[in-house]
C-alpha cells in the first residue's frame, strides 16, 4: 500500500514530467519550423503568416535565434485566458465552450466542499485510532488515518461525515441545476443566431420497402405525399457510388501532382518538369509532367462522367435509403419521432445528420442486421470489460506489495528497497493503467461503427458511453475490489468468512491512495503531455517531407483536428465520480482532483484557441456537452 513517502515520490515524478512537457512545448512552439503545428487555426483564418518568410537566414528558417523568447515559456497561460466565452463560441463553436464549462463546473462543485471536508473531516478521522488496533489484521499506512476507516464503528463522529455528505449533495445538485439552466440558454441563443441549415428540415429514411414495378424514388415520393401531404417538400435517393468515389479520390491525387508541377515550372520557367510513367516514377518513359497529368485528368473526367451516368441509370445501385426534406422544422421533427408503418422494421426515420457528419457505410444496413449487430457488440463489450479485469488485477498487485510480501516472502529483498518500492507503488500502477486504457477508445469506436450508427457524432457518443462503462467497472470498481483483495490477501486467508465484509468495508476508503497516483499520472503529467501535441507534430513533419507538394497539401497536413471527446469526456466523468465517492470517505483525494480540473481547464482553453476545432455535429450543438 502506498504511503505518504510513495505519494510524495509519485508527485515529484509527475510534476517533473509535467514540467518537462511544458518546457518542451515552450521550446518547440517558438521554432519557425513548427509554427504551423502550434498555430494551425490562425493560418486557416489568415491571421498569421509563416515566420520563415521574414527570416532570410538559413538557420533562422528552422530555429528561433531570439534567445529572449526562451525565457517566456509560461506566456501561453495568459494568452489562453484572453478570450471571453462569447469569443470562444464564435471562434471554436458552442461544443468547445460547453466542454470548457465542464472543468469550471468541477472547480465550482469541489473547491468549497474540499475546504469544508479538510477542515471538518480530516481532524475527526485523525483523532480516532481504529486502524492502530487493526494493524495486525489489515495492511495500513499513515495516510489511511485521514480516511473514514480510522473512525471506530458506531461512533457518534459519523454524524460529521453524514452532515458533510448532505451539504455536498445539496451543493452539487444546486450547481448542476444552475449549469444546466445556463447551458440551455446558451443553446437557444446559439440556435437563434445561426442560419437555417438543410439538415434541420431533413429526415433520413432507411429500410424503404421494395415495391414491384416502382423505383425507390417513386416509392418514397408516393409514401410521403400520402402520409405527410402538408409539409413534404422533396427527397433525394442514395446510390451505391463506391466506384465513383474511388475515381474522385484518384482524380484529386492527379490534380495535386498537376498543381505541383505547374508551381515548379512557375518557379523555374526555363526548365520544363519531367517524370517517368512507371511505378512511383522510378522507371518507364520520361514525359512532360504537366502535359502528362493534364491528359490523365482529362481521361479521368471522362471516366467519371460515364460512371456517374451508370450509377444513375442502374436501379441495382440504388439503396433503400433516402433523405426527405420538409417545409418546416416541425414537420421534420414529427416525421423523425414517429413510427411510419405498421411494420416497425420498415420506413425507419431519424433526424438527418449534417452532411460532413454522415457515416455513409452504415446507411443501408437492414433492420434485422442492425439488431444482430447490437446484440453481438453488447456481448463483446461485456466480455471486453471483464477480460480487462486481468491486467487491472495485475496492476493492483503492483500497488499492494505488502500484502504480497506476507504471502510470498521471497519478494521481500526487492520490495524492501526504498526507491523501487516507492516507484512501484506510487508511480507504476497509474502509468500501467493509463497504458492499458490508451488503445481502448479506438477499439470501442470500431465496435460502435459495427453497431450501425449513421452519424460520426453518434459514433463518438456511443464509444464514449462504452468507455465510461468500462472505466466504471474496471478502473473504479475493479481497482477497488481487486486492490482490496490483493491488499488484504493475508487477512482473507486467516479469518472467518463472516469478517470479510468488514475487512472490505474498512479497506475500500483506503484505496484512495491508488486513485491519487492515477490522477497524478493521468491528470497532471497526462494533461501536460496533451499540450505538447507530439503526435500531430510528428505527423505534420512526416507529411511535409514525403507528401506535401502544394499549399493545399500543407493546409491538409496541418489539420488542427478535434478534441478526442470519446476519451476525454469519460475521463472527466470518472474524476467527478471519484470526487463524489471520496468526498466524505477520504477527503485528502479532493486537492489532487482540483489541481487536475484547474490545469486541464487551462490546457484545453489554450488548445481550443490555437489548435483544435469544434467537431461536426448532428442537429444539436450540444452532442458532446451534457447530453
Amino acid at each position: 500500500m502506498a504511503t505518504l513517502q510513495d505519494i510524495g515520490v509519485s508527485a515529484l515524478i509527475n510534476l517533473f514530467g509535467a514540467f518537462l512537457f511544458l518546457i518542451a512545448f515552450a521550446v518547440l512552439r517558438i521554432q519557425p519550423i513548427n509554427d504551423r503545428v502550434y498555430f494551425p487555426k490562425w493560418y486557416l483564418t489568415g491571421e498569421r503568416n509563416s515566420p520563415r518568410r521574414s527570416d532570410r537566414t538559413l538557420v533562422g528558417k528552422f530555429v528561433n535565434l531570439n534567445y529572449k523568447t526562451y525565457f517566456t515559456f509560461l506566456n501561453w497561460m495568459p494568452q489562453a485566458m484572453k478570450m471571453s466565452e462569447s469569443e470562444i463560441i464564435r471562434h471554436a463553436g458552442l461544443d468547445s465552450a460547453i466542454f470548457l464549462r465542464i472543468y469550471t463546473l468541477g472547480l465550482k462543485i469541489f473547491a468549497p466542499v474540499m475546504v469544508l471536508a479538510l477542515v471538518v473531516l480530516v481532524p475527526v478521522n485523525v483523532s480516532s485510532g481504529t486502524l492502530f488496533f487493526l494493524k495486525k489484521e489489515l495492511v495500513v499506512s499513515n495516510i489511511d488515518k485521514l480516511s473514514i476507516s480510522n473512525v471506530q464503528p458506531k461512533s457518534s463522529k459519523f454524524f460529521f461525515h453524514i452532515a458533510v455528505e448532505y451539504i455536498f449533495t445539496f451543493w452539487a445538485c444546486f450547481m448542476l441545476y444552475r449549469e444546466y439552466n445556463n447551458v440551455a440558454i446558451m443553446r437557444l441563443q446559439y440556435l437563434a443566431s445561426q442560419r437555417r441549415r438543410p439538415e434541420q428540415f431533413t429526415v433520413v429514411v432507411r429500410n424503404v420497402p421494395d415495391m414491384p414495378g416502382h423505383s425507390v424514388p417513386d416509392t418514397v415520393d408516393q409514401f410521403f405525399k400520402t402520409n405527410h401531404p402538408e409539409h413534404y417538400l422533396c427527397h433525394q435517393a442514395v446510390y451505391n457510388a463506391n466506384t465513383y468515389a474511388k475515381l474522385v479520390k484518384q482524380r484529386a491525387k492527379l490534380q495535386r501532382w498537376f498543381d505541383y508541377y505547374v508551381l515548379k515550372h512557375q518557379r523555374n520557367p526555363h526548365k520544363q518538369p519531367t517524370c517517368r510513367t512507371g511505378f512511383l516514377g522510378l522507371w518507364g518513359k520520361r514525359v512532360d509532367s504537366i502535359e502528362y497529368y493534364k491528359q490523365q485528368i482529362k481521361e479521368f473526367d471522362h471516366n467519371m462522367s460515364l460512371e456517374r451516368q451508370k450509377v444513375l441509370k442502374d436501379s441495382k445501385l440504388m439503396l433503400p435509403v433516402a433523405f426527405v426534406s420538409f417545409d418546416s422544422r416541425w414537420g421534420a421533427a414529427v416525421c423523425a419521432q414517429t413510427q411510419q408503418s405498421k411494420n416497425p422494421t420498415l420506413w425507419l426515420t431519424s433526424s438527418a445528420p449534417e452532411p460532413r457528419d454522415i457515416y455513409w457505410q452504415n446507411l443501408a444496413i437492414p433492420f434485422i442486421s442492425l439488431t444482430i449487430r447490437k446484440l453481438v457488440i453488447g456481448v463483446s463489450v461485456f466480455a471486453l470489460v471483464f477480460f480487462y479485469m486481468i491486467p487491472i488485477a495485475f496492476v493492483q498487485s503492483l500497488a499492494n506489495l505488502e500484502g504480497l510480501d506476507r504471502v510470498a516472502p521471497f519478494l521481500r529483498p526487492v520490495t524492501r528497497l526504498d526507491f523501487i518500492k516507492s516507484f512501484l507503488q506510487g508511480f507504476l500502477p497509474g502509468l500501467a493503467l493509463k497504458i492499458f486504457l490508451w488503445i481502448l477508445p479506438t477499439v470501442l469506436l470500431i465496435m460502435s461503427k459495427i453497431e450501425g450508427y449513421i452519424a460520426l457524432s453518434t459514433l463518438e457518443r456511443r464509444a464514449a458511453a462504452k468507455y465510461y462503462y468500462f472505466m466504471l467497472v474496471n478502473v473504479f470498481l475493479g481497482s477497488i475490489i481487486a486492490g482490496t483483495a490483493f491488499e488484504q490477501l493475508h487477512s482473507f486467508l486467516h479469518q472467518s468468512p463472516s469478517q470479510i465484509p468488514r475487512t472490505i468495508g474498512v479497506s475500500i476508503p483506503m484505496k484512495a491512495t491508488f486513485f491519487i497516483t492515477y490522477i497524478m499520472v493521468d491528470g497532471w503529467a497526462g494533461i501536460a503531455g496533451e499540450i505538447l501535441r507530439l503526435k500531430p507534430l510528428v505527423i505534420f513533419h512526416l507529411k511535409n517531407m514525403f507528401i506535401v507538394k502544394t499549399e493545399e497539401d500543407r493546409v491538409r497536413a496541418m489539420d488542427p483536428g478535434f478534441v478526442d471527446f470519446k476519451e476525454t469526456i469519460p475521463s472527466l466523468q470518472l474524476y467527478f465520480l471519484l470526487g463524489i465517492v471520496y468526498t466524505a470517505v477520504t477527503p485528502i483525494l479532493l486537492p489532487f482532483i482540483l489541481i487536475f480540473f484547474a490545469f486541464a481547464y487551462l490546457v484545453y482553453r489554450h488548445q481550443v484557441r490555437f489548435h483544435t476545432q469544434s467537431p461536426v455535429v448532428s442537429n444539436s450543438p450540444l452532442n458532446f456537452g451534457f447530453s
